[in-house]
């Protein structure tokens, strides 16, 4: 199935592939960027191929039974945000400076999230103790021994097992039994329905990190990233060290934030908090130790 679209509000395909992605890509000029996952529903995974225009457009194409093709869009155009309304976001710069000269700096970048949060589950159990890069790594060979395979112009692409696989995981090299146990639990939890991302937008978010808690090995932080970057929640703030400390510095005050106090900040960010807040975290990952001279002005919205 072949599709089109106008993202609604600006939007950089190859950027957002550089700060987040890593996707493999199909061409040689790496223009088309190549996502391969089980499609939520679990019967099958497909690849969906996207790339952008030089009107802006994107152009996707999804490798998939019909039954699945217009799920497997609507996923893979979450992972880009590219199911919110975006057209509001560079006002949320004409109130805060700040805000507005990292927009500008990223070229409006907006979150990318794992392909589900079945995937993003998966990813913070496996991710425990072990650096970004090595989780990536770790999980690329688990889709090349487990996952289906689907080949796209005579190119093979790997997605993450389903968790049908998973429920039945005996061991896997460099994984403790620990971690296999907490796999085996969320895989479980999927097939029941109830890490769908529609599910999980569905509830209120107290509710939702709650039931996200029942997960064997998901604590506070780990629940708010399965929420936010596998569900994909847009107007709200994580509460955690690294949100406080780039709020810290961002708005140079002379002490650590408390989370009311980041959130009455971030009042005049709404209705994309969560989009600030990432682009946050990218900017302290890229300046910490480096010192803050841009003061926050910001009016009432």
């Amino acid at each position: 199935m072949k599709f089109e679209l106008q993202p609604l509000g600006p939007f950089d395909l190859l950027h957002q592939n550089k700060f987040f992605g890593g996707w493999l890509t199909l061409d040689p000029s790496a223009t088309t960027i190549v996502m391969a996952f089980p499609v939520e529903g679990w019967r099958e995974s497909v690849v969906v191929t996207l790339k952008q225009n030089s009107s802006g457009r994107i152009q996707g194409e999804v490798y998939g039974t019909a039954e699945v093709a217009a799920q497997a869009r609507e996923q893979a155009l979450a992972c880009l945000s590219l199911d919110v309304d975006g057209t509001d976001w560079p006002a949320v710069g004409q109130h805060d400076s700040f805000i507005g000269t990292l927009q500008n700096q990223y070229k409006y970048l907006r979150p990318v999230l794992f392909h589900s949060p079945y995937e993003a589950a998966a990813g913070f159990i496996i991710g425990h103790r072990i650096s970004i890069k090595q989780r990536q790594t770790f999980m690329q060979h688990m889709a090349q021994d487990l996952g289906e395979k689907i080949i796209v112009d005579g190119q093979t692409f790997h997605a993450f097992p389903k968790p049908q696989v998973l429920t039945t995981l005996g061991e896997y090299r460099g994984l403790n039994l620990q971690k296999v146990a907490r796999l085996q639990a969320l895989a479980h939890a999927a097939l029941e329905g109830w890490l769908d991302r529609a599910h999980l937008r569905s509830l209120r978010i107290e509710d939702a990190l709650q039931k996200l808690l029942t997960l064997p090995g998901v604590g506070p932080f780990f629940a708010q990233g399965i929420l936010h970057r596998g569900a994909g929640i847009v107007d709200d703030i994580t509460s955690d060290d690294l949100t406080q400390t780039a709020v810290q510095k961002a708005y140079q005050l002379d002490h650590l934030p408390s989370h009311a106090e980041v959130n009455q900040i971030a009042e005049v960010w709404r209705p994309y908090r969560m989009w600030v807040n990432v682009l946050l975290h990218i900017w302290l990952r890229q300046n910490i130790g480096l010192p803050q001279a841009r003061q926050r002005v910001a009016t009432p919205r």
